[in-house]
């Protein structure tokens, strides 16, 4: 008789190596997703409220601007490559256990500096505030943000620019609460964001799941608003024409 029954497979081993093989394979296909596709992040402040709440997480399409483009309304995460953010602390604390999960995208990294908000200029746009009703305009049309947080009041920085060939003008959602483009028009980027520091389009809150939701970009706002062409004939992009500051502004 052979020896067979000697050399009998453990089942214990043989079922540990399956559940390798699987764990593997999920953190792989994680960090694929993470690398090309999909990316976790969390909502630490309330300059998007409502759209957005502290503490939510949300996921974020990184297919978005390339090789789909950036549309006016978009919710983007980009990176702080400006400095609008005091330094990040380090993530050094964190148990190995959390550095694999962030490492393969099922947790943010807290020691990255990003921040979220709402595309409301594109390249070539004039962008105001505001008109006779408080609106912001977009190459002379006149926005109606049923996004906006109740207490929004646009009135309270005045400002007329044209965004630059490459950038984009983000707002927050909470308007009185929000240090976006607004409150960097007197620095050298002039408050526009780099196209290339975007990370991606916010697709989705993922967390907590009461708040579960696609995020939404608001087509009806932004599809009446002429082209940049048509509307700002002759404007140099870039160029900002200087109101006087309105007192109080929140950041």
């Amino acid at each position: 008789m052979e020896q067979a029954a000697g050399k009998r497979k453990n089942p214990v081993l043989a079922w540990l190596r399956e559940i390798a093989v699987i764990v593997a394979v999920a953190l792989l296909l994680s960090f694929l997703i993470k690398t090309f596709l999909f990316r976790a992040f969390y909502i630490p402040s309330t300059s998007m409220e409502n759209t957005l709440e502290v503490n939510d997480r949300i996921f974020v399409n990184l297919l978005v601007p390339e090789p789909f483009s950036l549309k006016r309304g978009d919710v983007v995460v980009f990176q702080d490559d400006l400095s609008w953010l005091p330094p990040a602390e380090s993530n050094d604390g964190d148990s190995w256990f959390q550095q694999a999960l962030t490492f393969v995208g099922l947790l943010p990294d807290s020691s990255q500096q990003h921040l979220v908000k709402r595309v409301i200029g594109v390249s070539g746009d004039r962008v105001v505030c505001c008109d006779a009703d408080g609106r912001i305009t977009v190459n002379g049309y006149p926005l109606n943000e049923p996004y906006l947080h109740p207490e929004s009041d646009n009135s309270r920085q005045p400002f007329d620019v044209v965004v630059p060939e490459g950038k984009i003008w983000v707002m927050g959602d909470n308007r009185n609460h929000s240090a976006d483009s607004r409150e960097h028009r007197d620095e050298e980027s002039g408050g526009f964001i780099d196209i290339d520091a975007v990370e991606g389009r916010a697709a989705v809150i993922a967390w907590p799941l009461g708040r579960m939701s696609v995020l939404g970009s608001y087509p009806e706002v932004f599809d009446a608003v002429p082209a940049p062409d048509e509307a700002n004939p002759g404007q140099e992009s870039g160029s900002v024409e200087e109101t006087e500051p309105a007192q109080g502004a929140s950041r």
